[in-house]
């Protein structure tokens, strides 16, 4: 697939994923969506990738929804009438998906089923689905020129990109209602106190701080964090600590049949593991075990 409005740039493992719409402050665009589906499903299972960096071309990171498109701007199809049962039911109905899904909280899916960690380097704006595209990443960083908004009830709309689920986890209830009832703009400081960047540094060190991260991840075995991804993100949503119980007793099992070993001989060596497994042919045979 060749990409319009994204850079798929892919060096020493790392990923580098930029939101490409400079001119247009990298308003997020139907195309937008469907390429960064596409590409975040070919990082996921590119074993030349084991971390991904997300970041914006130019001063933006993404300042929302392109309200200048013609129709509906947020591509949905105005002759239909969905019910919660057709979303039970017909969720995958291409008439559905193209027509009624929120392309926004299709990306963020498509980021929550990705096997790599994926850091976010908020370079500038981020409003609407450039601010909750972001909640299902894991680690955020933030440059000082960063201004993060959730927006919607301010253009009478809800949020979208599953940020009902995401942002209360992140910053707890209370926040999150008050971020979105208010639709306030946040400086880079005001969304690190409330915990929703990890870190604030200067612009021309945004990147770097990234890719720091970054390569303290690629050293490790990359099938053992594919599967920490999902257990954390999946096991904290369960009712009770048994259901992450079960996950974490297959995990180990296989973990400590493979990439366990070298682990545990490089330890005993004093050296550095040398991982070769792959999160293209090494998964366990229970994964994915939610399906």
């Amino acid at each position: 697939m060749n990409y319009n409005t994204i850079l798929y740039d892919v060096d020493n493992n790392i990923l580098t994923l930029s939101l490409n719409r400079p001119d247009k402050l990298n308003a997020f665009t139907t195309e937008m969506a469907e390429e960064l589906i596409h590409a975040f499903n070919r990082a996921s299972n590119d074993d030349d990738v084991r971390v991904i960096v997300v970041t914006g071309s130019g001063r933006a990171f993404c300042a929302g929804m392109d309200l200048s498109e013609e129709g509906n701007v947020f591509g949905l199809n105005e002759s239909l009438s969905p019910t919660m049962e057709d979303m039970n039911t017909r969720l995958d109905d291409p008439e559905i998906v193209a027509g009624v899904r929120d392309t926004g909280g299709q990306v963020t899916l498509a980021i929550y089923d990705c096997n790599k960690p994926i850091i976010a380097a908020i370079n500038g704006a981020a409003v609407g689905i450039g601010a909750t595209m972001t909640c299902a990443m894991d680690i955020r960083l933030a440059s000082e020129h960063a201004r993060i908004g959730f927006v919607f009830n301010k253009i009478g709309i809800t949020p979208e990109a599953c940020s009902s689920w995401f942002l209360p986890r992140i910053v707890g209830i209370s926040q999150a209602l008050e971020w979105t009832y208010t639709a306030d703009i946040l400086n880079a400081e005001e969304a690190r106190e409330g915990k929703f960047v990890k870190a604030v540094y200067a612009a021309d060190q945004l990147l770097d701080e990234a890719y720091k991260i970054a390569r303290k991840i690629v050293v490790h075995s990359p099938v053992s964090i594919a599967l920490s991804r999902h257990m954390m993100y999946r096991n904290s949503a369960k009712e009770h600590p048994v259901e992450a119980h079960k996950v974490d007793s297959l995990a180990i099992f296989y973990a400590s049949q493979t990439s366990g070993k070298e682990g545990v001989r490089s330890f005993r060596e004093k050296r550095k593991p040398q991982f070769t497994d792959r999160t293209s042919t090494d998964m366990p045979p229970f994964f994915p075990w939610w399906e």
